[in-house]
């Protein structure tokens, strides 16, 4: 009897230390690298980021989280050999012992730390979570921690051999030109065109920054009839029609959600300072986290989003970049107020870089093609990108008609022609398509499955 009491004490220690140790694991879940993205998202606001920059320091934490998500995947394959330059990685670790969900965030630490310019928010915000990991169970922690920096160094490797440091020791762009159809910088801060390189960047799925090539803007005419002075006409007549209607209309309503400038520059007596606000990209990318958190994706599914969101942005801005400093087109406001009327305002302000092709339109083209190939394209979302900055939320039936909202923005703005918005939109769509196209990141069951799921 005594031995039978024995035998049951221990069934239940041994039961009791086995929920305490599953208790002790360490769980990773989609809000938790949700987290780790807004957190970037607010370091970049801190550190006013353009927004080129801020696309690549979005996409490469992304990429390495994926890649520690999903060597040897059952359902998701690796972009090692799909993307420029990037070749297969190599692993030393047994996979299986492997908390993959906790490594790739790690990972995404360690190559979000080496791109921001307040490192130390990132390794605080970081070092914080690394003691409760630690505190729950060191050796799953210090296991996933090794294969997570493993994988990412590997990444940064590759990152740092995209360009960019070169770009830093490049010449500024030249502001000084007679020619009216060369792009000026514009009030109230007159800031130099920012990242005139940004072309020479290593893209991530093109062939080349120039392999979507728009087609040329109309040609520069101040000649009442032409077609360009139409188009300057255009937005100064828009402009007048809006500030009619007042503060409270839909069109300035449009214009301020999708501004997106980072550069935004307020005069208080004396003093300017940059009024914090998200790129285009940022708002892309919390658009792709409303969709995860509507269909209550898997951690593995939001790492799929959100790297395949990233990368279409970032090329999406090489792209528009290359295009940007060829044509070097002059912005509406300086024909305006030198031609037209010298008081003038666009309703936005104009951020400091030539004109054409309107990064917006080509950023949210490239983003909603992408969005749509993975959540569907009658995907109705609340986006709510915008609360933080004190801007309400605004609904949409699909990711394309989100982007045809940012692209008619621009326009009701003030910043942009007809052309510019137009041909953006064209050479965006063409972006998202190669990528949704040239990239394989769903095995073929998988890739049927979620279809299923996702597609309305």
């Amino acid at each position: 009897m005594r031995l039978k009491f024995l035998l049951i004490f221990l069934l239940v220690l041994c039961c009791l230390s086995s929920c305490q140790e599953e208790d002790k694991a360490i769980r990773i879940e989609r809000q938790d690298y949700h987290e780790a993205i807004d957190k970037l998202t607010d370091i970049m606001v801190h550190d006013i980021f353009s927004p080129p920059v801020a696309s690549r320091i979005y996409v490469y934490p992304n990429i390495a989280a994926y890649e520690t998500l999903n060597q040897d995947s059952e359902n998701y394959v690796s972009l090692a050999a799909q993307l420029n330059g990037l070749a297969p990685l190599k692993v030393n670790a047994d996979k299986d012992k492997i908390n993959l969900k906790l490594a790739a965030l790690i990972a995404h630490f360690n190559v979000s730390k080496e791109l921001v310019f307040s490192k130390d928010i990132m390794t605080s915000y970081r070092d914080s979570l690394y003691n409760v990991w630690e505190d729950l169970n060191p050796e799953e922690f210090e296991t996933a921690k090794s294969y997570g920096l493993e994988i990412s160094e590997q990444i940064i490797t590759w990152m740092n051999k995209d360009g960019y440091s070169e770009t830093r020791t490049m010449p500024e762009y030249n502001i000084y030109s007679e020619d009216p159809s060369v792009w000026q910088p514009t009030p109230p801060a007159y800031m130099k065109g920012i990242e005139p390189h940004w072309n020479k960047l290593r893209p991530f799925t093109l062939d080349s920054a120039s392999q979507f090539k728009p087609a040329r803007p109309p040609e520069f005419s101040m000649q009442p009839g032409s077609e360009f002075h139409k188009e300057l006409m255009s937005v100064y007549n828009i402009n007048k029609v809006i500030r009619e209607k007042g503060n409270d209309s839909e069109e300035i309503a449009i214009a301020r959600f999708w501004d997106c400038n980072p550069f935004v520059s307020v005069n208080k007596g004396h003093f300017m300072f940059a009024e914090k606000k998200i790129t285009p990209g940022a708002h892309w990318i919390g658009i792709c986290k409303i969709a995860s958190e509507k269909i209550d994706a898997d951690f593995s599914k939001t790492v799929y989003a959100q790297t395949k969101a990233s990368i279409a942005i970032a090329d999406a801005f090489i792209s528009c970049w290359d295009e940007k400093y060829r044509s070097n087109l002059v912005r509406p406001e300086t024909l305006i107020n030198t031609y037209i009327d010298p008081d003038w305002l666009p309703i936005l302000q104009t951020p400091p870089f030539p004109e054409y092709t309107s990064g917006h339109s080509v950023v949210s083209s490239a983003s909603a093609e992408v969005l749509t190939s993975i959540f569907g394209k009658d995907f109705e979302f609340v986006d709510t990108t915008e609360l933080p900055y004190g801007l309400p939320s605004r609904t949409f039936a699909s990711f394309k008609s989100a982007a045809k909202e940012a692209i008619i923005s621009r326009f009701y703005g003030g910043i942009h022609y007809e052309s510019a918005i137009y041909e953006g939109e064209k050479q965006g769509l063409s972006v998202g398509k190669f990528v949704d196209d040239h990239l394989q990141f769903l095995k073929p069951d998988t890739l049927e499955e979620s279809s299923k799921v996702t597609l309305k």
